[in-house]
């Protein structure tokens, strides 16, 4: 019996690490991309990339840009991915720019809350009627940055089809 109990600590462990400890901080993660750019152009082409995919933008400033997107995978869900673009400068040139980038995904549930009706009668007591109405509400019930190298993968090559091209392309 106690042999059972050590092996069942031993294979829940791993499962019980803390999220942060899985983080790896890899140089080469997919969260980032070097472009060709000044910071002002790699950042317009971020915009114009989330533009062009139905994003709507929530926050723009030379160096930061920010845009959401719904989604409703099912009757009763309700996604939506938020997306955040920050362009910094590589070197002192002013010519070459990194973006960083990061999206995350918030899922959210339909909840019914069922009203109720109570009328009170001083003879006899209080009488509780059930209504058929409810109050809808959405809750969310996920949050996460969205893993997938793919996904990034895409979307920075959608924001170098946007870069301006430069005097010897043209």
């Amino acid at each position: 019996m106690a042999l059972l109990a050590l092996l069942a600590a031993c294979t829940t462990e791993p499962s019980r690490l803390a999220v942060y400890q899985k983080e790896g901080f890899e140089p080469d993660e997919t969260f980032s991309r070097l472009f060709d750019a000044s910071v002002e152009e790699t950042c317009e082409a971020a915009r114009r990339a989330l533009l062009s995919q139905g994003y709507r933008l929530t926050t723009q400033v030379h160096d930061f840009v920010s845009g959401s997107k719904s989604f409703q995978p099912e009757g009763e869900v309700h996604v939506q991915i938020v997306f955040n673009v920050v362009c910094a400068p590589v070197g002192t040139g002013g010519k070459l720019a990194t973006a960083y980038v990061s999206a995350v995904q918030d899922r959210y549930m339909l909840k019914k809350n069922p009203n109720s009706a109570s009328v009170g009668v001083a003879a006899i007591g209080s009488l509780s009627i059930p209504l058929t109405a409810s109050g809808d509400s959405l809750v969310k019930v996920a949050s996460e940055t969205i893993p997938a190298g793919r996904f990034y993968d895409r979307f920075f090559a959608l924001m170098q089809h946007n870069l301006p091209m430069s005097a010897g392309e043209r």
